[in-house]
């Protein structure tokens, strides 16, 4: 076995640069990946501008990670040598402050945090903590597997854990990398889904993965065109703008609740009366633990989930990079190894 690989890493901010690195034997509690494919992610950009408070460099990006297992390190038993695997934005936790003593594992206060606290997905090697890791059904390729890792259980876990019941109006915010599964998973957990994006130029793909209506915010205000529909008790925010975001807030039904996914880089500005008069709430929701993936990935079986991606090889990740950041993807960029 060769006793090196290649990654791609941060070593400067801003640059993405292929290495080779020594192959290193996991620690107890770890397994070692051969990567089939990492999803590309915008919250990556933390790690490739090097702005992560606390990021130390260099770094290997990656959080939406596919690989066969090929060395387990002491004190693990679950996982097998040669068992396809999938690690996330969560790679491992703490278990000693508060959130972990509660079981609330994503909030944990010191968590491992893929491709930020210790190195990604954006390579031919992966060093991965076992109690992050979840199964990879047989029915999903590691290219499709890859984004539900992030994408996909981020929508996933705000939506099913909205308190929401069967027929309700749920929209969904932006048609991009989260929103396109968004849509999908609201329309198979029986929600009459309405999908809202800025131009009429998704509408018809929106019909396609599911949406029952679309809103295009150029040509008519949102939340009007909710209350028309009787109001959403529940929007997934998923486009990073706080301005698109605030007016969401109005179209909610009284007691309605604004889930925010997408991280923008300006305020969200509510007035106080719509959130009083209805009691109406606005808060985030962030990933999941691993076995909030695992039922992400038997979700997405069951009910035919699939994200739409672009793939290129290791190689060419920063050009990935950049087509993701450019907003150039349909919709989610994947790095896989042993490919051209």
């Amino acid at each position: 076995m060769a006793s090196t690989y290649r990654a791609v890493e941060v070593s400067t901010p801003g640059v993405l640069r292929v290495v080779e690195r020594p192959i290193s034997k996991p620690a107890a509690g770890q397994v070692r990946l051969r990567v089939e494919a990492c999803g590309v992610c915008h919250s990556d950009l933390a790690t490739v501008q090097g702005d992560y408070p606390g990021l130390k460099l260099p770094r290997v990006p990656g959080h939406e990670v596919v690989g066969r297992i090929e060395e387990i390190g002491p004190n693990v038993s679950k996982w097998k040598i040669g068992q396809r695997v999938g690690v996330g934005f969560l790679g491992g936790q703490d278990g000693e402050c508060e959130p972990c003593l509660r079981g609330d594992f994503a909030n944990c206060l010191n968590p491992v945090i893929s491709g930020i606290t210790t190195d990604g997905g954006y390579a031919e090697v992966m060093i991965a903590e076992a109690r992050a890791l979840a199964s990879i059904p047989d029915e999903l390729t590691s290219e499709d597997a890859a984004p539900l890792l992030c994408a996909g259980i981020t929508t996933f876990n705000a939506l099913r854990n909205a308190g929401l019941r069967a027929g309700d109006l749920v929209g969904i915010q932006g048609i991009g990398g989260l929103g396109h599964l968004g849509v999908q998973f609201a329309r198979r957990m029986g929600f009459r889904t309405v999908a809202i994006n800025n131009g009429s130029e998704k509408a018809e793909l929106a019909k396609e993965l599911g949406a029952h209506s679309y809103v295009d915010t150029a040509e008519e205000d949102v939340a009007a065109a909710l209350q028309k529909m009787g109001g959403a008790k529940a929007i997934l925010a998923t486009a990073p703008s706080g301005k698109a975001i605030a007016a969401l807030v109005p179209g909610l039904a009284s007691r309605g609740k604004l889930i925010v996914v997408g991280v923008a880089p300006d305020a969200i500005e509510v007035s106080s009366s719509s959130l009083v008069f209805g009691q109406r709430s606005i808060y985030g929701s962030l990933t999941g633990s691993a076995i909030d993936n695992q039922d992400t990935l038997a979700f997405s079986v069951l009910q035919d989930v699939r994200p739409m991606i672009e793939t290129l090889p290791l190689d060419k990740a920063p050009e990935a990079f950049a087509r993701m950041m450019d907003g150039k993807a349909r919709f989610r960029m994947v790095l896989v190894n042993g490919k051209d």
